[in-house]
């Protein structure tokens, strides 16, 4: 049996026991050795693909000086875009904005409205409290 075959996650004699003896010395570790034994695989899954998306994701030269100089333009054309993108987006929502303000102001006229010709009629002259001319 190599090294890596045995540190990898299991329900074994040893596993529990490790896990047993860190929930008695402090509850945190007996909750990552039971993590461990549990989705261990996926995390050496998760790491490997990490160290595989860190290792190759470098920005760097190419080689290729055209390559290079295509990709660094692309690159700052695509930058412009995504602030044109966001610049309208802001715009937008500002615009959303006023435009529910202006609805909400309009429901609330109306119900103001409708609640003033209700009280006059049902209950004399009574003013609505806190309405304003």
């Amino acid at each position: 049996m190599n090294c890596i075959s045995s540190t990898r996650p299991r329900w074994n004699f040893w596993s529990i026991a490790i896990m047993v003896i860190g929930f008695m010395i402090a509850w945190p570790l007996g909750l990552a050795a039971l993590a461990y034994i549990l989705w261990g695989e996926r995390l050496h899954t998760a790491v490997d693909e990490a160290r595989y998306k860190w290792g190759t994701s470098r920005t760097g030269d190419s080689g290729n000086v055209a390559f290079d100089e295509y990709r660094e333009e692309e690159l700052r054309r695509l930058e412009e875009e995504r602030r044109k993108l966001d610049s309208m987006r802001e715009e937008f929502d500002r615009f959303m904005h006023e435009l529910r303000r202006a609805k909400d102001k309009e429901e609330f006229d109306r119900f103001m409205s409708e609640r003033g010709n209700r009280e006059k009629g049902g209950f004399g002259n009574a003013e609505p409290s806190g309405a304003t001319a």
